[in-house]
């Protein structure tokens, strides 16, 4: 039986696309945060929260500010390896993280064309359950 030939040559990753401009959600909750980064028509090409990143944030850890500026840097760091240089910033909830995660941002090198807050607020909210009778 003979050994099948190695094939000799450089193996890329074909999958890797150029994004120069993108979108950051950052979803800031109060036990959590969790930011994702997509293309311009939604696509999620990263994301990290803060009790999946390397330090392993668990429990009360997770809701501190230092928590989201490690994940928003995790998730920013493989974009800017594709080449992201703009962004649109989406923040959502009202979590510690919010600030911390703008200020990651920030230090990235890319630049913010606008950051909207997108926190949704009810306008009158829900029915209210009907009156308890004893």
């Amino acid at each position: 039986m003979t050994k099948p030939i190695p094939r000799i040559g450089s193996r890329k990753n074909k999958n890797v696309r150029i994004i120069p401009k993108g979108v950051i959600h950052v979803q800031a909750s109060l036990s959590n945060t969790i930011v994702t980064v997509t293309d311009v028509r939604g696509r999620a090409v990263s994301w990290s929260s803060a009790g999946s990143c390397p330090p392993r944030f668990k429990g009360p850890r997770r809701r501190t500010p230092y928590a989201a500026q490690e994940a928003t840097s995790m998730a920013i760091r493989t974009v800017v390896d594709q080449g992201m240089q703009r962004a649109e910033v989406m923040v959502k909830g009202p979590g510690p993280g919010r600030d911390a995660a703008l200020r990651a941002i920030r230090r990235s090198g890319i630049r913010l064309i606008f950051v909207r807050d997108v926190t949704p607020i009810p306008h009158n909210g829900c029915r209210p359950p009907k009156k308890r009778r004893v």
